[in-house]
């Protein structure tokens, strides 16, 4: 159960990350105010809030780990809403990440 939740707790993390870092982009970068700015400030401030609630207790372990999720889940991210269309470099990198992330979280360790 614990796996699940932090599964689910990486993709949190990942949606309040990536699309924080959008919305201050589009504030930014495309003009539209500083409405999305302090929406993707505060999505920003979440994240790291969420980071916290993992069961895993070391922050090194959860942060080396959510670098994965992040490179993937930017990637998705960027197809889904801006269209983009990863190539087959962009996906192999993706899920070699993600391998990097069920080792470093998951594999079994001695207690």
């Amino acid at each position: 159960m614990d796996v699940l939740r932090s599964i689910a707790l990486f993709v949190l993390a990942a949606l309040l990350e990536i699309g924080g870092a959008w919305l201050v982009w589009q504030g930014v970068r495309e003009h539209r105010g500083l409405a999305w700015i302090g929406a993707g400030v505060i999505a920003l401030g979440l994240y790291g809030f969420a980071a916290t609630l993992q069961p895993e207790a070391q922050f090194g372990r959860v942060l080396a780990a959510y670098g994965g999720v992040f490179v993937a889940g930017s990637l998705l991210w960027a197809a889904v809403v801006d269209g983009y269309r990863p190539d087959r470099f962009d996906v192999a990198g993706a899920l070699v990440c993600l391998v990097g992330v069920g080792i470093v979280m998951y594999a079994p360790r001695p207690s």
